[in-house]
């Protein structure tokens, strides 16, 4: 494979809990890996039906209200039609409409390029998932 494009598999652990996974580091440390001071892209994709990829401000807050507003906006009730698993989880099927399964960034100069208070986050809203896989793409 061409050094212009690179690509990882992370394992993460999610747990039993709705959760949003800072993945920033993570990412981080791909680029320093491989990028090796170019400009280019990075991908991360998460390639499950019930998850999703956010660029959000982690650790004031904000991750808890993605996931209260994702509460008021996709219940965990009956009202869905896909009703396999633990009550509500149709709406986990719905989340990546709204949180979708992929972000692609751009890197300068080896470095992912994000604002003063962005993070790179996984938002998982399955209970009865407790790991997750994320693909993390350079190219460049």
């Amino acid at each position: 494979m061409s050094d212009a494009f690179n690509t990882r598999v992370l394992n993460v652990a999610t747990g039993s809990a709705e959760r949003i996974v800072d993945l920033t580091r993570d990412c981080e440390s791909f680029l320093r890996e491989v990028a090796a001071g170019r400009d280019g892209l990075l991908n991360v994709f998460v390639p499950h039906a019930t998850a999703g990829i956010a660029v959000i401000e982690t650790g004031a807050g904000s991750d808890d209200d993605l996931l209260a507003a994702l509460h008021r906006l996709l219940p965990a009730d009956d009202r869905w039609q896909h009703r396999h698993g633990s009550p509500g989880h149709g709406r986990d099927h719905v989340l990546p409409a709204l949180v979708p399964p992929h972000a692609t960034l751009p890197v300068l100069g080896g470095q992912l390029e994000l604002g003063t208070w962005q993070s790179v986050c996984l938002v998982d809203t399955n209970v009865s998932n407790t790991n997750r896989q994320v693909r993390l793409s350079f190219l460049g």
